[in-house]
């Protein structure tokens, strides 16, 4: 039985890598095609189903998952654009979950209101992988991806408060608004304070105990589950709690972190967190024939009518509130209108149309119980999987499909008022290499004018500084100087091949240690990096 786990995972990996390569050489969001992939492998005659834990999800890959994402993003920007990420990740929320549930209610025969805010709660959160995978490679201005991410990283937490009210109120058969309300607020309140609370002993942990860097990258591992569990433990937001958590480590990294614990840490976390996507959206194609076999009461022609419907409306609600939620505020006070670019119709429409839903959603129907508190069996659980199946399914293809096309044919680009990201480069590098010259010309000019190895090291820095400016006061971004840096690109880039043969050329020799020629491996490995970024 192990073993034969252990090959389907296995054999499920090697789909997720041919699948990606497949999605790099197509140029397509490689979600979108693990989920399609998935589908039609699920199709094949002889494929045993496969059916994907709610408890799988919501504990091995929804901590890991949200913790990297909280990580990477900046809690600056995330600060500053508070308010449309606010209004996106509740208020859109709970709109959707309304809108669903009247609508659902009125189409669907027997379909319940408590149903209808059930099956809101959980098609209401788009997907964080999702949107980020679409929009990589894509030069958006930074405000509208600050958005997104920052939208993608609290608005589970939100839709799973109401999913998980709703449910109550199915089993209980009642609901208080008043009391659901306040407990919305103590669940969401409590999560962020106990994920603040953990973060702050790993944080203890990092700076004063001796780590290395493995054991920092453990811990890294170990953080977001145990946020997760604590809260949840308490029946408070998990999902809360590894956001601020990771949003409290990430702002603190450069105390506890060295430069090896750094490198090693965002390496490890990269495959995880690769691991972890790949396989999620292969399983949630390859759920298909395990919800249809147990959608009882409905053909598949209604089933797929009613799906297609919801999508439609989700898709429509989505941008039904982002052009209030634009402009209303920008209408009423000035300060916004000063302090704040016009997104204009391009922006508000992009956010709008980046509702891609994901793996939270299928977890979310799937946590829903076989029976009620009474013992029969819970109402439309089959047909609200089948639904959400569809909204997934039709918001990935056509929404994340499209969207790179609707982007650039918008033909945006980042406003005035940001700074390109050469200049900023360019800009920090001289702000590093200036302050090294502050340290050799104020403690060290007698070492410098004395010793070769720290006079060579001060003539570096100034050439370097030199260069840096000289290329900054030269950026424009004419077709010519594009041309000329291309060539750059290409000669240093065939340099870098062959000091990487040289080495393979050392190690057959073996007259040198292997450390040392890894050591310089990996600083052409960090040269490869630096040209990409030019």
């Amino acid at each position: 039985m192990v073993q034969e786990s252990l090959l389907l995972i296995l054999s499920l990996l090697f789909l997720v890598f041919l699948l990606s390569m497949l999605g790099q050489k197509l140029k397509i969001s490689y979600p979108i095609l693990l989920v399609i992939g998935g589908l039609l492998i699920s199709l094949i005659p002889g494929i045993p189903n496969i059916t994907l834990s709610p408890e799988i999800v919501f504990l091995l890959f929804l901590p890991p998952l949200l913790y990297e994402a909280a990580w990477y993003t900046s809690w600056n920007d995330f600060w500053k654009l508070k308010r449309p990420i606010l209004l996106l990740a509740f208020g859109l929320v709970v709109f959707t979950s309304v809108i669903i549930a009247y609508l659902s209610s009125a189409m669907i025969p027997g379909f319940t209101l408590a149903l209808g805010f059930l099956l809101g709660g959980i098609i209401s959160p788009p997907d964080a992988v999702a949107a980020t995978s679409v929009l990589k490679g894509i030069k958006l201005p930074k405000r509208i991806v600050t958005i997104l991410e920052g939208e993608s990283l609290i608005n589970d937490a939100s839709s799973l408060i109401v999913f998980r009210f709703a449910l109550a109120a199915v089993m209980t058969g009642q609901f208080a608004f008043n009391s659901a309300v306040g407990n919305f607020f103590v669940v969401t309140v409590m999560g962020i304070i106990i994920g603040l609370a953990i973060a702050f002993i790993f944080y203890l942990f990092h700076r004063y105990l001796p780590t290395t860097a493995d054991i920092d990258t453990a811990l890294s591992i170990m953080a977001p589950y145990i946020m997760y569990l604590a809260a949840e433990h308490f029946h408070y937001s998990g999902v809360m709690a590894v956001v601020t958590g990771g949003l409290f480590l990430s702002y603190r990294s450069h105390e506890i972190f060295n430069h090896q614990s750094r490198l090693q840490t965002t390496s490890v976390w990269s495959t995880i967190v690769f691991i972890l996507n790949g396989l999620v959206f292969i399983l949630i194609g390859l759920q298909l024939p395990v919800i249809i076999n147990g959608l009882n009461g409905y053909s598949i022609g209604e089933a797929i009518f009613y799906g297609l419907v919801i999508s439609l409306a989700a898709i429509i609600i989505r941008l039904l509130w982002v052009f209030p939620a634009t402009y209303i505020p920008r209408y009423l006070f000035k300060s916004i209108r000063d302090g704040e670019p016009n997104p204009g119709f391009n922006g508000a429409f992009v956010v709008g149309w980046a509702g891609m839903r994901g793996v939270v959603s299928l977890a979310a129907a799937l946590n829903i119980p076989l029976l009620l508190n009474d013992g029969t069996a819970f109402p439309h659980r089959n047909l609200i999987l089948f639904i959400t199946f569809i909204v997934i399914l039709v918001t990935l293809v056509l929404q994340g499909l499209s969207l790179p096309a609707i982007i650039r044919r918008m033909n945006m680009e980042a406003p005035k008022e940001d700074i390109p990201e050469e200049e900023q480069d360019s800009a920090i590098r001289i702000r590093l290499i200036n302050a090294a010259l502050i340290v050799i010309n104020e403690n060290y000019r007698k070492e410098a004018s004395e010793n070769k190895l720290v006079g060579n090291l001060r003539t570096v820095l100034e050439t370097n500084i030199i260069h840096i400016i000289e290329r900054l006061n030269s950026m424009e971004y004419e077709a010519e100087d594009r041309a000329e840096r291309a060539v750059y690109k290409k000669i240093y880039t065939h340099i870098l091949e062959a000091q990487r043969r040289e080495l393979v050329a050392l190690r057959r020799e073996k007259i040198y240690n292997d450390d040392e020629i890894r050591k310089h491996q990996n600083q052409l490995d960090i040269e490869e990096i630096r040209l990409k970024r030019f």
